[in-house]
């Protein structure tokens, strides 16, 4: 098989994607995730009657528990298939990647299995937010320096 005709291959092999469409509903459900949380928050803030610096946490473990929790049933997959970047931009999706790590490796053992796999995918996560937010500041401090 020559070069064009590995390319015609991989081609017609190359799933077809509708990006407007995609973005659509990765904008609705992160809208209703987004909708979902401003709810949680208003319950903690009128119910308990919680002040909102101290309601914010407690909203976003209640949402880490429950995409754990949805994920542990194999909703949360099923939803973010339809969903796309919708359902993995929230804090939801950091706790989705972090479960389905520490599900997939249960079999191996707590230490060597969930406790070294866990932070597979959302490790990256971490590194990379810490490294830009540094850089960033870096970045802000020497504007604020000269500017």
């Amino acid at each position: 098989m020559d070069r064009k005709e590995y390319d015609q291959l991989a081609e017609s092999l190359k799933p077809t994607g509708h990006k407007m469409k995609n973005a659509f509903y990765a904008f609705l459900y992160g809208g209703v995730i987004g909708a979902i949380a401003q709810g949680v928050l208003e319950f903690f803030m009128n119910v308990y009657h919680v002040k909102q610096e101290d309601a914010t946490p407690m909203m976003i473990i209640t949402l880490v528990f429950i995409s754990c929790l949805l994920t542990g049933l194999g909703i949360y997959d099923k939803l973010a298939q339809k969903a796309g970047a919708g359902t993995f931009i929230p804090i939801t999706g950091f706790a989705n990647s972090m479960t389905s790590c520490a599900l997939d490796s249960q079999s191996e053992g707590l230490i060597m299995g969930i406790g070294s796999n866990m932070f597979k995918l959302g490790g990256t996560v971490i590194t990379y937010g810490i490294v830009s937010s540094a850089l960033l500041g870096v970045i802000r401090y020497v504007i604020t320096l000269f500017g």
